[in-house]
């Protein structure tokens, strides 16, 4: 049947082109690195369809024997990388070569920062490899036909990388996908075939697609066979990498396989590899990635590991099989229990499911908690890019809190001025003799947290208290009620409860103040109006005039204004005024006869109050219009 050609020149994408660039530049150091972008994805593409014609025999069209092939054309100064796997529609070579993951391409060109080292490290996790292929060449040709359809459906995509690409039907015989590069004139070393048996050796060993290439023929024997087909021979090991024993694989060969499943460019951190039998068999080759993803926390990507059942790539994210709050852990479960054509529906209730993820979570947790006691620096590594993630596990893993609260890190009272983190076991030992509790401050930013009046009283008593400004710490705190035995108490909500740190005598004097004073607070909360549930004398300050506080039970004001900033209500509570009795403003105010004035200070030491703790004002300008107005009386007093 003779094809239609059907053909047109379609423009890159902005983004794309901005992608193609950095790849480009950021990856020249390592230009080796195309080839197993290649062979990877062609490998991908195999065990796809080994995955549908689970359901669909026919989709191998009489030849299950899947295959990769690396192929040299030294007259053309070619070399192509072809598949017999699931192959591509002409939509399919659009969506995935023309927009490059259209739905994510401008939140990752924003998280680029210009720094090609770093930017470099970015790439791989946002899946571009096709586009390495432009690092070595300077066209490439893609002839793809999806399994399934008829020969007269192969497309063919064509591009030198700089703007645009042309499509076109043509007719493919066979299934699947050759990627063609026409190398450049200085990267004709790629056209040694020895060159690059040495680079599959190096990258894709651990496959258990095989890669072939033909035969080397020398002499005589060359002559003879020179007119015939080439010879084929499988260069790469083809034996899944997680089946074979530990003892066997090197550190190198655990490197690669990372790089593989994850895509990423950078070596893992640590990884666990166990084969687990008895009622339940299934190997787990498990990943912590040393950088975290570009799109950690966005809400609509996939993430989790890869599942296979019997050696048999079943999909790719399989998120049931690790916790949310694990989804950076990378790698590979090898079921030999699970049927083969499960589904994500399945996965949802299957008991030997829910058995792999929880013996997948307390190993990544032992994995973190070994790396925490015997490479600290590789621990505060892990910690920068996924603490974060991690705080999000005491909320979601009630079996697992306690493990997980030994692992958090907090910036404390007693590493300020340093980036050092603390472990909550760090601060159990530094605890003051009679502390039972142990103290927390949220606040939406580490100077608020820093600076905020509420630590006041702990700065002068040397209690130490967690300085928590990361979004999640709301979150965590709500379900991280206690740890080894110790509550944690916010300092900033309700009584302050120092327990046997109190001193008694200064306790007496705040109660004797409080009725001593009582006319002045009364005062204020009625100058207040409605903004304040209460006033009353601060136990907290030691050089602030006021700070505002919460019910023991009502929501933070932090937590109050996250809630606020992403869209969602909070409920309105009003927070309680205290004031620092032996505070020269405060007792000048309560001196104060002229009851406008006294309006005016009680106002301005509230809005004060809300901003020492990083709140916002309701009505900015009339906290300035009496602050202004009490300064010209203090000018026109002191003239």
């Amino acid at each position: 049947m003779t094809v239609e050609a059907h053909k047109e020149t379609l423009e890159f994408k902005a983004e794309v082109s901005q992608v193609l660039d950095l790849v480009i530049r950021s990856l020249y150091s390592n230009k080796e690195i195309f080839l197993r972008e290649l062979v990877s994805n062609a490998s991908d593409a195999a065990e796809k369809l080994r995955f549908e014609a689970l359901s669909d025999d026919g989709l191998y069209e009489g030849d299950s024997a899947l295959r990769i092939r690396v192929t040299v054309d030294r007259d053309a100064g070619t070399v192509t990388i072809s598949d017999n796997g699931i192959g591509l529609s002409r939509n399919e070579v659009v969506e995935t070569i023309g927009s490059i993951a259209s739905s994510g391409t401008r939140r990752f060109i924003e998280s680029l920062s210009g720094d090609q080292a770093k930017d470099s490290t970015l790439i791989g996790q946002f899946g571009v490899g096709f586009y390495s292929a432009y690092i070595v060449a300077d066209k490439v040709t893609l002839v793809s036909r999806r399994a399934g359809l008829g020969a007269e459906h192969g497309v063919r995509w064509e591009s030198d990388g700089r703007g645009s690409y042309t499509l076109e039907t043509v007719e493919k015989a066979g299934r699947g996908t050759d990627v063609t590069l026409h190398l450049k004139e200085d990267e004709k070393e790629f056209l040694d075939s020895w060159r690059l048996r040495s680079i599959i050796g190096k990258f894709s060993d651990h496959l258990a697609i095989p890669v072939e290439m033909a035969k080397e023929l020398y002499g005589e024997e060359a002559e003879q066979k020179k007119d015939e087909p080439p010879e084929f021979e499988q260069v790469n090991r083809g034996t899944a990498l997680w089946m074979r024993n530990k003892s066997d694989i090197t550190e190198e060969e655990y490197n690669d396989f990372y790089k593989h499943v994850s895509h990423d460019f950078q070596p893992p951190l640590a990884y666990a590899h166990n084969r687990v039998e008895g009622t339940n068999e299934y190997t787990a080759l498990l990943y912590v990635p040393s950088k975290a993803p570009w799109d950690l926390f966005d809400r609509d990507q996939k993430h989790g590991v890869k599942l296979y059942v019997r050696r048999v790539f079943i999909m790719d994210e399989a998120d049931k099989l690790m916790p949310h709050y694990l989804r950076f852990v990378k790698g590979i479960v090898d079921s030999d229990d699970l049927p083969l054509n499960v589904s994500r529906e399945i996965l949802q209730h299957n008991r030997k499911i829910d058995t792999i993820r929880q013996a997948n979570t307390k190993r990544v947790l032992g994995l973190l908690e070994t790396l925490a006691k015997d490479e600290p620096e590789k621990y505060a590594t892990f910690w920068d890019e996924f603490g974060k993630v991690l705080k999000e596990g005491p909320a979601e893993d009630f079996a697992n809190k306690e493990r997980l609260a030994g692992l958090l890190r907090f910036s404390t009272t007693h590493s300020e001025g340093s980036e050092q983190r603390e472990s909550l076991d760090a601060y159990i030992e530094r605890m003051k003799e009679g502390q039972d509790k142990i103290y927390y401050i949220t606040a939406d930013s580490p100077a608020a947290a820093r600076h905020s009046p509420h630590l006041e009283v702990f700065r002068k008593k040397g209690v130490e208290v967690l300085l928590l400004s990361d979004r999640v710490d709301e979150w965590l705190v709500s379900h991280l009620h206690e740890y080894k035995g110790k509550s944690l108490q916010s300092v900033a909500k309700g009584d302050l409860d120092l327990g046997e740190l109190a001193d008694k005598e200064e306790q007496e004097a705040k109660e004797k103040a409080a009725t001593e004073h009582k006319p002045l607070l009364d005062r204020l909360k009625s100058a207040l109006g409605g903004q304040v549930e209460d006033v009353r004398p601060s136990t907290r300050l030691v050089d602030s005039p006021a700070c505002l506080v919460v019910g023991a039970d009502d929501m933070s004001a932090n937590l109050a204004r996250v809630l606020k900033a992403v869209g969602q209500s909070a409920p309105e509570t009003k927070p309680i005024l205290e004031v620092n009795l032996d505070h020269l403003l405060v007792r000048r105010l309560e001196s104060e006869s002229d009851e406008g004035r006294f309006n005016d200070l009680a106002s301005i030491l509230f809005d004060q109050a809300q901003l020492a703790e990083g709140g916002q004002l309701d009505d900015p300008a009339a906290f300035v219009g009496r602050l202004n107005k009490l300064m010209l009386n203090m000018m026109m007093a002191g003239g």
